[in-house]
């Protein structure tokens, strides 16, 4: 079986290019000028008001992978070792190339991928108006499709979740977070146009999950025979 892991990096637009009905709504029960600032804050995390800005793909088996990326301009390179390639384009540069590079693999990876990055694509795919390859959002509970971390480390669900920090941390694996930016720092990094350091952190996401999932596929693939 051919696999990839996959994870995005997403930024919301400026607040201020948002329509007045789009603002309103979103600020409609914000009664604080706290709750404003956090509610502006969380465009991010909506595929109708924030662009995928990185998308990073690895395959667990070849230890080889490639980050699509936003930029100014179009760019190749690759990691210290060679085992990553990154590409830099436009938004829709980014998405074609997932789309093009996911139809080949037989089962993808990602941490809490149903619950964000997959729906996350898939909109975003819609708006800009790229066709789909598949459907990343599968039966939930057949992990032969889309193996997603979080929902098998949960047991879908039933003990409590934390973030991918916490799980690296946990499994003895080096997160992401130590080296270099972190998610918190992706509005400032982007806008001062430091793109290559937005893919160099995705990249190291991937690898993070790619790690956790093979902690999984040796001391509990028991638990999930379809893998």
């Amino acid at each position: 079986m051919t696999r990839v892991v996959f994870d995005i990096e997403t930024l919301g637009v400026p607040f201020d290019t948002l329509d007045e009905v789009q603002r309103d709504y979103l600020l409609k029960s914000c009664d604080t000028e706290e709750k404003r600032q956090a509610e502006m804050q969380r465009t991010s995390l909506y595929p109708l008001t924030a662009q995928i800005i990185a998308i990073g793909m690895y395959n667990p088996d070849s230890k080889s992978g490639k980050v699509f990326y936003q930029a100014d301009k179009s760019e190749q390179s690759h990691s210290a070792d060679h085992s990553v390639e990154f590409s830099s384009g436009d938004e829709a540069f980014v998405i074609r190339s997932f789309w093009d590079a996911v139809q080949r693999y037989d089962q993808f990876v990602t941490f809490n991928g149903r619950g964000f990055d997959c729906p996350f694509i898939m909109l975003r795919s819609a708006i800009l108006g790229i066709p789909a390859t598949r459907n990343l959002v599968p039966y939930r509970y057949d992990s032969q499709q889309h193996f997603d971390l979080l929902e098998q480390l949960t047991f879908y669900g039933a003990v409590r979740k934390f973030n991918l920090d916490f799980y690296c941390r946990a499994f003895g694996i080096r997160s992401s977070k130590i080296d270099g930016i972190t998610g918190a720092d992706l509005g400032p990094v982007f806008r001062e146009k430091r793109f290559k350091e937005i893919a160099e952190y995705c990249m190291r996401d991937i690898i993070a999950t790619s790690e956790l999932y093979m902690k999984w596929k040796t001391f509990l693939s028991e638990m999930d025979r379809t893998t």
